[in-house]
């Protein structure tokens, strides 16, 4: 049972980031109705945006906590410009295009992202820094559910409900609604939709790369192909959950 267990919450850590970089794609599918491919991508790249700060942030003796939270925001702030950067060159212009080519045009992104950070960075594995340190209150249970574990799973769980709250309740979630409902419609009753379409890209690259920095810290190495992979299940787990629903793409992973 005990081995049961720890199997069951190693599980629960992978579909969880799963769930996040899921989350991604169910917004941007139940807004425009466009499968972002390049959006394993983007959860690579926040990865890696993480293992360069926090090398950096090392090298001149900052503390743990300093270097988790920010290598956390800039992977977050920089894979949020990569998103909003996709959104505004590759699909935009495609918006009233046959449905096959933005299609195309985000399994191109996909692949010039993927050979980008080869040529930029390098095609070996790195070893990624362990940045969650082990919690002391969770020594009892460190067999079977380590500290990166519980800090993956709250995070998830957390993400989910905040989203939830911001679609149904603020301003910008009711625009989101009603641009996925019917864009043209809400253009008419002042809701600006390029906005909406490039907010949602940014939430969703943000959520890819925090996902990108919690399993590279829990598996202890990167490289670039590790958002192929990724996004390929992501994918898998949104549909699974019914692709535009929120809680069904955390279920799904």
């Amino acid at each position: 049972m005990e081995y049961f267990i720890e199997l069951l919450f190693s599980g629960l850590t992978r579909g969880s980031i799963y769930a996040l970089i899921a989350l991604g794609y169910t917004m941007v599918y139940g807004i425009i109705g466009l499968i972002n491919f390049a959006h394993g991508e983007i959860y690579m790249i926040g990865a890696f945006t993480a293992y360069i700060v926090s090398s950096v942030l090392a090298i001149y003796g900052f503390p743990t906590l300093g270097i988790i939270v920010m290598a956390g925001l800039a992977a977050a702030i920089w894979s949020s410009a990569y998103g909003y950067t996709i959104e505004k060159v590759a699909y935009r212009p495609l918006r009233h295009a046959p449905r096959l080519s933005p299609l195309i045009s985000a399994i191109g992104m996909s692949i010039f992202l993927q050979n980008y950070v080869l040529l930029a960075q390098t095609s070996d594995f790195l070893a990624f820094p362990e940045l969650i340190p082990e919690f002391e209150f969770m020594e009892p249970v460190a067999h079977i559910v380590g500290s990166t574990d519980m800090v993956i799973l709250v995070t998830t769980a957390t993400v989910m409900v905040l989203l939830t709250l911001l679609i149904k309740f603020t301003r910008i979630g009711k625009a989101m609604r009603a641009t996925s409902q019917d864009k043209v419609m809400a253009t008419l009753v002042g809701i600006n939709v390029d906005r909406v379409i490039s907010t949602t890209f940014i939430i969703g690259s943000s959520l890819a790369a925090i996902g990108g920095v919690l399993i590279a810290s829990h598996i202890g190495q990167i490289n670039f192909f590790i958002g192929f992979l990724a996004g390929i299940k992501a994918f898998t787990a949104a549909v699974l959950g019914g692709i535009g629903s929120i809680p069904g793409a955390v279920l799904g992973g």
